[in-house]
C-alpha cells in the first residue's frame, strides 16, 4: 500500500491539469499552471520514495526470516541427532550399518548356583566397561536351573568382548559365536521365553537358509502357540539360536517339526534382561 500524501499529490497534479487548460491567461493560469510542474516532480519523487521504502522493507523482512529459521531448523537438526537412545532401544537394524558384528558369548556357571538377578547385576557392570573396549551389549538370557547365560553383544572382535567381561566381573563365556540376526518381531506375552539351539556342523548351514526355515516356523506357530521373535546364525560354527514365547518347550519343539523338520540340540527357557 502507498504511502497517503502520495494519492494526495496524484490528485492535485490531477485538479491542477484540469484547471490549467480552462484558465489560459491570467493570476488563474499562473496559479493553476505553475504548480503542476511542483506536483508532477512531487509524484515522482513520491514513487521513487515509494519503491525505495519497499525495496529496504523487502530487505529487512528477508534477514529478519533468514536469522529466525535457520536457528530453528539447526536446533531441531542438532536434537534430534543428539537425542539419548535408552538400552531397550539398542536394536541390532543400527548396528548392522557399523563396522562392528554381532556375537553371542555363552557362560557355563552352576546349575542352581546362578540367579537372574546375579546375572542383572554383572551386566550393570559390563555396561560400565564396555565403551573401554567399544562394545555395545544388548540383551542376555539366563536358565537358572541349568545354570547357562547367553549374552548378545555388538563389537569389532570376539577379543572386545571377552576384554570387557573379564574387566567388569571375570566371569569368561566357555564359548563365543560371531552371528547374523533375522528380522525381530515384537515379544507378546513378554513372560515365557525359550531359547533353542541347533548345531548343524560346521559348514552346513547359511543364513539364507535359516531364514526360509524361519518362514516356515513363522507359518506354523500359531498352531502351537507360539511366537518366535527372532534367530542368529554362526555359519561358521553351523549353530543357530531361536528365541520364542511359548506355553512350553514341547511347542516349540513340535513347531519345528511341523515347519521344515529341524529339531533343536536343547530347548531352554530362559529370563531375558538387557
Amino acid at each position: 500500500m502507498k504511502p497517503l500524501f502520495y494519492y494526495a499529490a496524484i490528485a492535485m497534479a490531477v485538479f491542477a491539469g484540469v484547471i490549467k487548460p480552462v484558465f489560459k491567461t491570467g493570476p488563474i493560469c499562473l496559479w493553476a499552471g505553475q504548480p503542476l510542474n511542483l506536483l508532477t516532480h512531487a509524484v515522482v519523487d513520491s514513487e521513487k520514495y515509494f519503491l525505495k521504502f519497499k525495496s529496504n522493507i523487502m530487505k529487512i523482512f528477508f534477514v529478519f526470516a533468514m536469522s529466525t529459521i535457520i536457528p530453528f531448523v539447526s536446533y531441531n537438526l542438532a536434537a534430534q541427532s543428539n537425542s539419548p537412545e535408552s538400552t531397550s532401544t539398542r536394536n541390532e537394524a543400527t548396528i548392522k550399518t557399523t563396522d562392528k558384528s554381532l556375537f553371542i558369548d555363552v557362560h557355563n556357571l552352576e546349575p542352581g548356583k546362578i540367579t537372574f538377578a546375579d546375572v542383572m547385576a554383572a551386566h550393570q557392570k559390563d555396561l560400565a566397561t564396555e565403551g573401554k573396549y567399544d562394545v555395545n551389549f544388548i540383551k542376555f538370557w539366563v536358565d537358572e536351573q541349568k545354570g547357562k547365560v547367553y549374552c548378545l553383544s555388538s563389537a569389532k572382535d570376539s577379543t572386545s568382548v571377552i576384554q570387557t567381561h573379564a574387566e567388569a566381573h571375570g566371569l569368561l563365556p566357555s564359548a563365543i559365536y560371531k552371528v547374523t540376526a533375522g528380522s525381530e518381531s515384537t515379544a507378546i506375552d513378554g513372560k515365557q521365553f525359550f531359547l533353542d539351539v541347533h548345531n548343524l556342523g560346521a559348514g552346513n548351514v547359511t543364513a539364507a537358509a535359516v531364514a526360509e526355515a524361519h518362514k516356515k516356523d513363522l507359518a506354523v506357530e500359531k498352531k502351537y502357540r507360539v511366537n518366535f521373535i527372532n534367530y542368529w546364525v554362526d555359519e561358521k560354527n553351523g549353530t543357530v539360536f531361536c528365541l520364542s514365547e511359548a506355553p512350553d518347550s514341547n511347542a516349540v519343539i513340535k513347531t519345528h517339526k511341523e515347519a521344515h523338520g529341524l529339531l533343536p540340540a536343547y530347548v531352554l527357557q530362559v529370563k531375558q534382561g538387557e
